[in-house]
C-alpha cells in the first residue's frame, strides 16, 4: 500500500509553515537561551582557566602538553590575536587535518605514527604561540606570573570568544529535547506507551502501541551496520507492509546552515529504504529555521517531514 505523502506536496503551504516554525522556535529561545548562555559562560570561563594552569598561564605550550590534554586545542585557537578557525590553524601549521579534528573532539589519532605526531604538534605550538594575543596575557611580556585578577579576566575574555559556538551546541541539544518531549507527549496522549529495551537494538521487540526514543537499527550498509534513529514507533493499527514507523528529529536555530547538513536526512532514507523497502514510513520532524529551499529538496529527494508545532499530521502515517 504507497503511503500519503503528509507535507512534500503540499508546497501551497510551505510558507505559512515556515513561519509558524520560526515563531515557535522563537518563543522557546527568549525562555531558554539567556539561561544557556549564562551557564555556559560560567561553564567556559572554567575550562579556559583550566587551561591556562595546564599550560603556566599559556609560557609552556608544547607537544607533551598538547598531548596530556588534546582538549585544550580549542581553547589556545581563542587565545591569538586575531583568534583562529580550525582551518586557519591546519593551514598555517601544514597540521594533519584529522589531528587537528580529533584534538578539537578532545582526542588525539589512534592510528598517527608517533613521529609525525610530535612534529605536527610541534607546528600547531610554534603557530598558536607565536600568535598569542599579548593585549589580553600581559604578563608574558614580564618576568611574573599573572595575579589571580588578571587570569579571570583572560579568562573571560577567552570565554566569551568560545561561548558562542559552545552556547549553540547547547541549545540544539537542548531544542532537539524539547522537540522528543513533545513527540512523547503527543503519543502518550493517544494511547501509546513508551518502552526502554534492555539493549537498544533490539527494538523488533517493542510491541503494537508502543515506542522507543533514541534506538540503533539494523541496515543494508555492511556487515554489523545500524542507522541511530530518534524514536521508532509502532503503530497500534498496521497500515502498511512495515509495522513501524521511524522518525528523525531536525531542529535549526537559523537558516543560514551548511549545505552539507541536508546530507544527513538523505543517507538515512537512502539506508532506511535500501533495508525496508521504498515504501518505508520515515519522516522528519522539522522545527526551527527550514526555509523553501530546504524543504524543497527534500521533497525532491523523497523525504517528508512533520512540523513541530503540527504533531497530529503523523496521523497520516498511522500514528
Amino acid at each position: 500500500m504507497a503511503i500519503r505523502r503528509i507535507n512534500a506536496d503540499k508546497p501551497h503551504l510551505w510558507k505559512s509553515d515556515i513561519a509558524a516554525s520560526v515563531d515557535q522556535f522563537n518563543q522557546w529561545f527568549m525562555r531558554f537561551a539567556p539561561e544557556a548562555f549564562r551557564s555556559t559562560r560560567v561553564k567556559t570561563t572554567g575550562h579556559v582557566k583550566d587551561a591556562l594552569l595546564e599550560t603556566s598561564d599559556l609560557r609552556n605550550i608544547d607537544a607533551a602538553t598538547l598531548k596530556a590534554n588534546p582538549s585544550v586545542l580549542s581553547t589556545l585557537r581563542m587565545c591569538t590575536a586575531p583568534p583562529l578557525a580550525v582551518d586557519r590553524l591546519i593551514g598555517l601549521a601544514g597540521a594533519s587535518k584529522n589531528l587537528v579534528g580529533r584534538m578539537e573532539k578532545g582526542k588525539l589519532p589512534t592510528r598517527m605514527n608517533a613521529a609525525d605526531l610530535d612534529a605536527d604538534l610541534e607546528k600547531l605550538c610554534g603557530i598558536i604561540s607565536g600568535l598569542l594575543d599579548r593585549d589580553i596575557f600581559p604578563w608574558l611580556g614580564d618576568a611574573k606570573n599573572p595575579t589571580e585578577h588578571e587570569r579571570d579576566r583572560a579568562s573571560t575574555i577567552v570565554a566569551d570568544r568560545l561561548c558562542s559556538a559552545v552556547a549553540q551546541d547547547t541549545i540544539r541539544g537542548a531544542w532537539k529535547m524539547y522537540q522528543l518531549f513533545n513527540l512523547s507527549v503527543y503519543l502518550d496522549l493517544r494511547g501509546y506507551r513508551e518502552i526502554v529495551p534492555v539493549c537498544r537494538r533490539y527494538y523488533s521487540q517493542n510491541a503494537p502501541g508502543t515506542y522507543i526514543v533514541f534506538v540503533s537499527v539494523p541496515a543494508a550498509l555492511g556487515q554489523d551496520a545500524f542507522l541511530p534513529i530518534d524514536v521508532v514507533v509502532r503503530p497500534m493499527e498496521r497500515r502498511f507492509n512495515l509495522s513501524r514507523v521511524f522518525i528523525q528529529t531536525e531542529g535549526r536555530s537559523s537558516f543560514a546552515k551548511p549545505i552539507a547538513q541536508n546530507s544527513r536526512l538523505f543517507d538515512m532514507a537512502r539506508g532506511l529504504r535500501m533495508t525496508y523497502g521504498d515504501d518505508v514510513p520515515f519522516a522528519a520532524l522539522l522545527g526551527g529555521y527550514f526555509g523553501a529551499d530546504y524543504l524543497g529538496t527534500q521533497a525532491a529527494e523523497g523525504i517528508d517531514w512533520v512540523w513541530q508545532h503540527r504533531l497530529g499530521d503523523l496521523q497520516e502515517l498511522g500514528v
